[in-house]
This record gives C-alpha cells, sequence and structure tokens, in this order.
C-alpha cells in the first residue's frame, strides 16, 4: 500500500521565477556573512546552506565564486554611491557608510587598500572601476577646500588605503574601532558607522 504524506510531510510549492528577487537577496546577505566569518575563499555550499536554497539555485543566480564577489562589491559601492547622492551627505555621513563597509568587509578593504590588486578582476578593470566610483562619491561630498581635496588630488584615496590598512581584527567590532581611530589620528571627522538607510 502506497502512503501519500501527509498536508504537514509535504515539500513546500516551488515558487518558480516569483522566488527568484528574494532568493537573490538571501544568497547576497549569506554571502556577506559567510565571506565575514571565513572569506573569499569559503565554499560556495556554506553560502547556500546558511541562505536556504539548493546550490542549483546558487548557480543560477551566480555561475561561479567571482561572481558572487564581484555582485557583493558592487553592493558596497552602490551603497556609498547612494549615501553621497543622498539630499543633505556630509562627508562623515559618507565616511560612516564606507567605514562600515570596511568593517564588514575583507574583499572591500582589498579593493580600497590598492585598487586594482582584487586580482581575479584585474583584466577586466572591474576593480579599477569600483574604487574610481567610491572615489568620485567621497569627492562628491567634500567640502570646497576640505584638506584631503586641496592639496593633492591623490590625498583622498591615500587615506582612505591608509584607514583600509589599519582595518584589522577577529571581530567587525573590532575592526570597525580601529578604522575609527585611523581616521581620528588623520584629524578626520566620520559620522554614525552604519549601513546606508535611505
Amino acid at each position: 500500500m502506497t502512503q501519500h504524506p501527509t498536508p504537514d510531510e509535504r515539500r513546500p510549492a516551488n515558487r518558480g521565477p516569483k522566488a527568484a528577487a528574494g532568493n537573490r537577496a538571501a544568497l547576497v546577505t549569506a554571502a556577506r556573512e559567510v565571506y565575514a566569518e571565513h572569506g573569499l575563499d569559503a565554499p560556495l555550499s556554506l553560502i547556500a546552506r546558511r541562505a536556504g536554497v539548493g546550490q542549483g539555485v546558487l548557480y543560477r543566480h551566480f555561475p561561479d565564486r567571482e561572481a558572487m564577489a564581484a555582485a557583493i562589491l558592487e553592493e558596497n559601492v552602490v551603497e556609498i554611491e547612494r549615501a553621497a547622492a543622498a539630499e543633505g551627505a556630509t562627508l562623515a555621513g559618507v565616511l560612516g557608510v564606507l567605514t562600515w563597509h570596511q568593517a564588514q568587509s575583507a574583499a572591500f578593504i582589498g579593493l580600497l587598500h590598492a585598487p586594482g590588486a582584487f586580482g581575479r578582476f584585474h583584466s577586466h578593470g572591474f576593480s579599477r572601476s569600483l574604487g574610481e566610483r567610491v572615489e568620485r562619491a567621497l569627492r562628491e561630498s567634500l567640502p570646497e577646500g576640505h584638506r584631503l581635496g586641496a592639496q593633492d588630488a591623490r590625498d583622498l584615496m591615500l587615506a582612505v588605503a591608509m584607514v583600509s590598512g589599519a582595518v584589522t581584527g577577529a571581530t567587525a567590532e573590532e575592526r570597525e574601532q580601529r578604522a575609527l581611530d585611523a581616521w581620528r589620528l588623520l584629524g578626520i571627522e566620520v559620522g554614525p558607522v552604519r549601513p546606508f538607510e535611505g
């Protein structure tokens, strides 16, 4: 005799294409967490499990490790651009968002510390493009005559690279404190350290 599963035992209905955006968002969130804990070489299967999806779903959205990392770095940069473009944006506020990303992402630190050095993307100009976009967003936030823009066009990103080089520690809280200490030593005010909410 064949036993049929009771309604409580049945697998959830396949939502198909309707689930795509939610699955992608869950994968990006999971990848941020996993990369923060284990670095960019963490198994993609761990990301899929953390997101609550199968590996097939992960590969539909991100065909390889580089695509996953690129999506996360792109989102980091977009948040900084949005913070800079927000009404009433200040350099301190944008630096707060930048610092939050520095504390959360080793890959992002690598991108800022040595633009062009995020090797997997170097041949495509990917890291250079992202670094330039971060610089543009920060420059848009610089007040007229600010010392990071007044003397030498390279000073702004040199300061960002110096702070990125100081961001070390086992936890996001430790990395955030190191970044804030470095900005303080440079005499630069940083607003609340948080993701952009706007």
